[in-house]
């Protein structure tokens, strides 16, 4: 029992006085640091897997062994980490995207062995430098290797990251007999089968996998009892939590205005500070900045938010100085507040485990948490674009895996992008896939093929996209659910020992208000509906266009540039988005513009040219003398209603079109290379415009009704700029970012 008293100590130091391991942490301790055994746990958020990783981490240094290599997936994580594993005794650092000019003190410090832990992201493990330099003397000399939130390595997990499947390599070169410890709280029996097998566990369960696909994840991994070590799976139920689900007063029609409203009026009811989960950035930041207007200190969250402000964020939230953080998921895993009093979801994530998830942030350390979902009528659309990402077609693959393996030199993203049909955030994916199956080899310059053997898998794609449809089903399921919402969400994770929890709003019969005031649901309408994007210039041609038959390259001359021009809202935004989105929807038919919608037009048109810097006043372009509207083969009727509503409210001639003389290459939907060679040799000015240019002499508004890639109003305002026009400022309806 020396050992475990030892263990206990380590957990004293971080935990507090007193504090003991469960049964189940210390089985763990004991197989990694006792038995230099693998083991894979799966409990809850709050049960204490870092506390096992921890302690072993310094039981084992205490023993002679290397440092732990700990792969964690968000910057959040690892500082909460850091910050816990000094607490526990242990020297420890990281290497990652936000701190760039430590990297090599950080090395130098491994190579010295005075880090006792290392926290890298995944994407490290594939970093050239970080590789050839430093990992393989790191995989030689490790102690532990811990693989955090390892649900990310399976891809019937709700959070895949391919970076993860470069685990698989390197597990298979460390020292027989070197520990592996891999945590989880959210996965089901497929996924914790599938990790398992990714990282060459096998399946040998402490505790009932349970759940309807535990035969078939038993036969995917090819079950080997025996030679397989410990996964440790115990039940998932969050005491403290209590699960309810609102829809507002206003009906599911309603919108994000009445959600927003709502929680405005009953944020100051919620206990302690707590997160509220938007499913878009532009969510995310202006349901903050409602909520500030309205009295509440609150700070926005997402992928957008540079490393500086989120770190203030974190700490904000963490000292109880904000009473909500409106995040994306960007804010997930790991992030540890154990007082955190709610969590308020502003629309449905497209999965049940992604749910329990971001929930599991709060109630860890109070008796009472609310986690309240209030779901919208814009979530299928979200998730059904999000889904639209998914693992790109065969022959966009063998295109990518021909180009690599003809190339006599490594080909780096940018150089890859102008010659394949895919958007850059697809191909980057792409090719992290191809990496982590040895089809392609990350080095210095760019990418090149193995020559290794590589099969599309297109049955268990297929596979993975109809198990993502199911998921989204019983997200709508837990929405509309009578009964138990956490033994729902358990069962959704395989827990075998899910039953009803007794606090959920269908178990207890209480329920929340749906009430939104009616001077809140106003305020939230007309921030929802406050109108104007900027449409900001190219100011450089893509990479690589001249090997795909444009001539164009490096910057594009100011004097070839339209001014910062106006939309009057993103498609994401939350008021003027979702009326945006219905019109411009593929299936949608071509109308003329909505009434309501030329309000937001007025409004952006008066902004714009009524400005209180007059360098500010149309973009310091100058007052428009006419109008120029872009022939649409999808809406000719719509573009055509709003040029002349425009010209009629702005007293503006409507001065001609740009013609339509041809549909382009195929592949305007894709990336940024591929969508300007759609329109490069598309349009016309044809001399009748070109005189009324001339006879005009002054700027023109050139309007369309969609920015996206933002290349079709760059082409055709530099046909307007050659043809005379002294300037051009673009309007649209929408944005698409």
């Amino acid at each position: 029992m020396a050992l475990r008293a030892e263990a206990e100590a380590v957990l004293s130091a971080l935990a507090g006085p007193g504090a003991r391991l469960r049964e189940d942490q210390w089985q763990a301790v004991a197989a990694l640091v006792a038995d230099r055994r693998r083991a894979l746990v799966v409990q809850r958020t709050g049960w204490g897997k870092s506390a096992v990783y921890f302690a072993a981490s310094a039981l084992l240094r205490a023993r002679g062994a290397g440092p732990t290599l700990i792969v964690s997936p968000l910057l959040a994580l690892m500082r909460n980490q850091i910050a816990a594993a000094e607490r526990a005794g242990l020297r420890a650092a990281t290497i990652n995207s936000a701190n760039l000019t430590e990297w090599s003190q950080v090395e130098e410090r491994i190579r010295l062995g005075t880090v006792d832990l290392l926290l890298i992201s995944p994407e490290r493990l594939n970093n050239p430098e970080f590789r050839d330099n430093v990992l393989e003397k790191l995989a030689a000399e490790t102690g532990l290797l811990v693989v955090d939130e390892a649900h990310c390595i399976s891809d019937w997990g709700h959070d895949f990251r391919p970076d993860y499947r470069r685990l698989r390599t390197l597990i298979a070169h460390l020292p027989p007999g070197l520990p592996v410890l891999a945590t989880t709280a959210t996965a089901n029996a497929r996924v914790t089968a599938d990790v398992a097998e990714q990282l060459g566990t096998g399946l040998d369960f402490v505790g009932a996998p349970g759940g309807a696909h535990a035969e078939a994840a038993r036969e995917a991994a090819g079950h080997r009892r025996g030679a397989a070590p410990l996964i440790l799976r115990g039940p998932l139920d969050r005491e403290s939590l209590c699960l309810s689900v609102i829809r507002p007063s206003g009906g599911a029609q309603s919108g994000s205005a009445h959600r927003l409203a709502w929680l405005a009026d009953h944020l100051g009811q919620l206990p302690g500070s707590g997160i509220v989960y938007t499913l878009t950035v532009a969510a995310a930041e202006e349901s903050a900045l409602f909520l500030r207007e309205r009295g509440y200190p609150a700070a926005a969250y997402s992928g957008r938010t540079d490393d500086a402000q989120r770190r203030e964020a974190e700490e904000d939230l963490l000292g109880n100085r904000i009473k909500a953080l409106v995040a994306t998921s960007a804010l997930g895993m790991g992030f540890d507040k154990p007082d955190l009093g709610f969590v308020v979801h502003l629309g449905a994530p497209s999965s049940p485990i992604a749910y329990y998830q971001q929930v599991g942030r709060a109630g860890r350390g109070v008796a009472r948490a609310e986690a309240i979902l209030l779901p919208g009528p814009e979530d299928q659309a979200i998730w059904r674009y999000f889904a639209s990402l998914a693992f790109p077609p065969r022959a966009v693959v063998e295109q990518v895996l021909a180009l690599l393996g003809q190339s006599p030199k490594p080909l780096s993203t940018m150089a890859i992008e102008p010659r394949v049909e895919l958007r850059r955030s697809r191909l980057e994916l792409l090719l992290k896939i191809l990496d982590a199956d040895g089809a392609v080899r990350r080095v210095s310059g760019g990418w090149t093929a193995t020559g290794a053997p590589w099969t599309y898998d297109e049955e268990r794609y297929a596979r993975i996209a109809a198990a993502r449809e199911q998921e989204q089903r019983a997200m709508l399921d837990y929405a509309a659910t009578s009964g138990c919402r956490m033994e729902f969400l358990r069962r959704q994770l395989d827990d075998p020992y899910a039953e009803p929890c007794g606090r959920c709003d269908n178990c207890t019969g209480l329920r929340l208000s749906a009430d939104a005031s009616a001077a809140a649901v106003a305020a939230a309408d007309a921030h929802s509906h406050r109108a104007g994007v900027p449409i900001e210039p190219r100011r450089q041609w893509p990479t690589g266009m001249p090997s795909v038959g444009v001539d164009l390259r490096g910057k594009i001359p100011p004097q070839e540039q339209h001014a910062t021009g106006r939309a009057v809202a993103r498609l994401t935004d939350l008021g003027w988005g979702s009326l945006l989105r219905e019109l411009l929807d593929a299936a949608a038919p071509d109308r003329p513009v909505p009434d309501r919608l030329v309000a937001g037009v007025v409004e952006v048109l008066r902004e714009w040219s009524s400005s209180g810097d007059p360098a500010e006043r149309w973009s310091g372009a100058g007052r428009p003398v006419g109008l120029v509207a872009i022939a649409s083969r999808r809406r000719p009727l719509l573009v055509g209603s709003l040029a002349e509503r425009i010209a009629e409210i702005g007293r503006l001639p409507l001065l001609g079109t740009v013609a339509r003389v041809a549909d382009g290459p195929p592949g305007g939907g894709a990336n940024s290379a591929w969508r300007l060679r759609s329109v490069y040799d598309a349009f016309r000015v044809d001399a009748d415009l070109t005189d009324r240019l001339a006879r005009a002499g002054g700027p023109v508004l050139l309007v369309d009704d969609l920015a996206d890639s933002g290349w079709t109003l760059a082409v055709t305002a530099r046909l307007l700029l050659r043809a005379g026009a002294p300037a051009v400022l673009p309007f649209t309806l929408a944005s698409a970012g």
